[in-house]
């Protein structure tokens, strides 16, 4: 039942007002004075007050003021009782009130009719505010759940970016020797990569790129990876690209894997007939500099035409071949070392990156962390929003 306290120091008003009040259906509890009323709102925490403006000691606009600053009535809804006429002064007042806290004037003698009106309204207003209060407590404990679980998840996601990058292969060295740069993106990503002997004269080479971001993609990589590593991928020939796009294309169709498919360039060097073979899925072509000088470095780009892994079950994947000369280094990456905006709002592209290669072939000056630094400058962020991944292969 909702509580209303009345505060006038004319008992009469007092018993009128109590009694119909009460016939309303309403809790009304009295008091005779100021200090008496807001003891008993203390008390009491009603939802509406009726008070007196002209009292004794304690007039209802002191009452008024101390109900507000308390900030455990400061919602209740308060109505000043005045005698006060239409007089020159009237406004005047009311803007008093309103400044001590007041949220509504009834003027005596009280129009019982009118006074119900005003209590009913006021009642309304003050379960509205209570109501918000409470939506926003709901929203403030939400707030708190969901920052919550925000670092629970942004634990598990660099948890989960940790183990991604610790499958990645450590440093080759040797006749070939294989290096390889990976900046994460600031969501999981779908980049991988792997290099290793197949056996004592093939080295398999490859780099692929899930669509999208998250924990989907991250996952497809990871189990491109493990079926490659563990060479279950059947009747293939893991020393012929074209067969193995192919059979990843079988695996792994789009309609199976949440609609997420992926790029993919997958190379054999044969180190005895110095001969590259590679196949390539959609992904940005490799990059193959020979010669040692500005004047002598050729660039072959080492891309196709052909669809990406899971686009279509049945897609025809090419190879093709190239000697590789003495001193040559080949450059595998996904689009994120070139898809970058730069502050002017143009967007650094892959002949760009291409360029920034030969620039630093002709100046010797083939070290990753040199090229990861130029691209570093060239981006207004701090972070990326894709995966970069570059591997350098170094044919001695």
């Amino acid at each position: 039942m909702l509580k209303i306290l009345v505060i006038d120091d004319d008992p009469i008003v007092r018993a009128a007002l109590k009694r119909t009040l009460e016939k309303q259906g309403y809790d009304t509890t009295v008091a005779s004075n100021g200090e008496e009323g807001i003891i008993q709102a203390q008390l009491l925490r009603p939802a509406l007050i009726i008070c007196d403006w002209m009292m004794s000691q304690l007039d209802g606009l002191e009452v008024c003021r101390r109900i507000k600053a308390d900030s455990d009535l400061a919602t209740t809804f308060f109505i000043l009782l005045t005698a006060k006429g239409a007089t020159p002064g009237e406004a005047e007042d009311r803007v008093r009130g309103l400044d001590a806290g007041a949220d509504e004037f009834v003027s005596k003698p009280i129009e019982m009719n009118e006074l119900k009106a005003r209590v009913r309204a006021g009642l309304r207003l003050h379960q509205l505010n209570q109501d918000l209060q409470s939506q926003k407590q709901v929203l403030e404990i939400l707030n708190q759940n969901l920052q919550a679980q925000k670092q629970i998840l942004e634990a598990e996601l660099a948890e989960a970016a940790h183990y991604v990058q610790s499958l990645l292969p450590p440093k080759l060295e040797g006749e070939v020797s294989v290096e390889a740069l990976f900046i994460p993106s600031t969501q999981l990503g779908g980049d991988s990569f792997d290099y290793y002997w197949i056996d004592d004269e093939n080295l398999a080479i490859y780099l692929l790129d899930v669509s999208g971001h998250g924990v989907g993609s991250a996952l497809l990589s990871v189990s491109v990876l493990n079926v490659l590593r563990s060479q279950s991928l059947p009747n293939t020939d893991f020393c012929q690209p074209s067969e193995v796009l192919k059979a990843l294309n079988h695996a792994f169709q789009m309609t199976n894997h949440g609609d997420k498919y992926f790029t993919m360039w997958y190379g054999v060097y044969n180190r005895l007939k110095r001969q590259l073979i590679y196949a390539n899925a959609g992904h940005p072509p490799g990059v193959l500099l020979s010669g040692s000088s500005g004047t002598t470095i050729q660039v072959k780009q080492l891309g196709s035409l052909d669809l990406p892994i899971g686009f279509l079950p049945d897609v025809h994947f090419d190879d093709a071949a190239f000697e590789i000369e003495e001193n040559s280094t080949l450059y595998i990456f996904s689009d994120g070392v070139y898809e970058i905006n730069q502050p002017d709002g143009n967007m650094w592209g892959l002949d760009a990156f291409i360029d920034l290669l030969t620039n630093c072939s002709q100046e010797n000056t083939r070290h990753l962390n040199q090229v990861l630094a130029h691209i570093v400058t060239l981006s207004s962020k701090a972070n990326y929003d894709d995966d970069l991944s570059l591997l350098k292969v170094n044919f001695g």
